[in-house]
């Protein structure tokens, strides 16, 4: 199979969209979070989309299936929130390594599928490490600020038993994403570099921040240009930003990483902004024409959706970006 740097330099690649949007289609209960193996569990399990690679595998394969249809070369797995401190929320971390193990093996089979039928366009699999619940850098009590929810190594054991699940079963990529605190990427890479060393075992690293308002800095305070050097004595795959305010908000902070990094730079924004209910509205083709402005910059080399994309916007986006060249990556750019 043909290296993914390889692709990279050659064609804009495109990553599925949100998974949440899609499992809310299939307006699930109780029942099928829990399955048989979680049928006599003394909490709450709805919603826990991640528990649905164990106990509803089909639908997980399915939404996979209809993104790669889509024009999708990258899926990410049904992991965002598979770590034992956000399980930890359901009393389910003792679940967390298989959660991950099934969610890849999942992802695996499908890409495989579509690899086969179409062997001179590769699928590829990158295992969705979410940026957990709890941060490292700033305390959830504002009568104590100096108080922190977790520690950094704690992070690092959590993110290293998420990865390893992800590595065993069969991604090709490992993405930490959606990234408020960069003391808590910090400690995924840490922990993902550590599990390098460990198994001789080694994929490529995608990091993927949010701007969380229109001051261009994550929730931890950093600028984006910030987030980009407290990351890059590692060596990524690409930087990028995804979720957070929809597409047209995201360009000129997607400048600043595309004339910096020396990385390939990813975008997956969301469908624009929920309205007052909490859905997304902004259509395929809107959210197209706010994208098209990266492409016809030059600023990015991996693009897809995140909260609120269905396979009808990732098809749109995969259309427009046969028409553009990808970002150059410029290796002795270096902040």
């Amino acid at each position: 199979m043909a290296k993914i740097e390889d692709i990279l330099r050659e064609r804009i690649m495109i990553l599925d969209g949100a998974m949440g949007t899609m499992i809310q289609r299939y307006k699930l209960e109780e029942a099928d979070f829990r399955g048989d193996i979680l049928k006599d569990h003394p909490h709450p399990l709805k919603g826990n989309n991640d528990l649905l690679s164990i106990t509803r595998p089909d639908i997980i394969k399915d939404i996979h299936r209809q993104y790669f249809e889509a024009g999708a070369d990258i899926i990410e797995t049904n992991t965002f929130g598979s770590t034992s401190v956000a399980q930890a929320d359901y009393h389910l971390e003792h679940l967390v390594y298989q959660i991950n193990y099934e969610a890849a093996k999942i992802a695996r089979e499908v890409a495989d599928e579509f690899t086969k039928k179409e062997p001179n366009k590769p699928r590829f699999v990158a295992g969705s490490m979410g940026p957990t619940t709890k941060l490292a850098s700033m305390s959830p009590d504002v009568n104590n600020p100096g108080f922190r929810a977790i520690t950094f190594d704690e992070l690092v054991a959590a993110f290293k038993e998420q990865a390893k699940g992800l590595l065993d079963g069969g991604v090709d990529l490992l993405l930490p994403e959606t990234i408020t605190d960069t003391l808590n990427v910090k400690a995924a890479l840490f922990a993902i570099q550590e599990l390098f060393e460990e198994t001789g075992k080694q994929v490529p690293v995608m990091v993927s921040g949010t701007i969380t308002d229109a001051s261009g800095r994550i929730l931890s305070g950093q600028t984006a240009e910030a987030f980009l050097i407290s990351v890059s004595h590692v060596p990524l795959l690409s930087i990028g930003l995804n979720c957070a305010m929809g597409a047209s908000a995201l360009r000129p902070y997607l400048k600043i990483l595309s004339d910096k990094a020396p990385f390939f730079i990813s975008a997956y924004p969301n469908a624009g902004l929920p309205n007052e209910f909490g859905q997304y509205d902004q259509t395929a083709i809107e959210m197209g024409n706010e994208v098209e402005e990266y492409l016809k910059e030059g600023l990015v080399n991996i693009l897809g959706g995140c909260c609120g994309s269905t396979p009808d916007h990732i098809k749109r986006l995969a259309e427009i970006a046969k028409k553009y060249k990808p970002r150059q990556v410029n290796s002795e750019v270096l902040v």
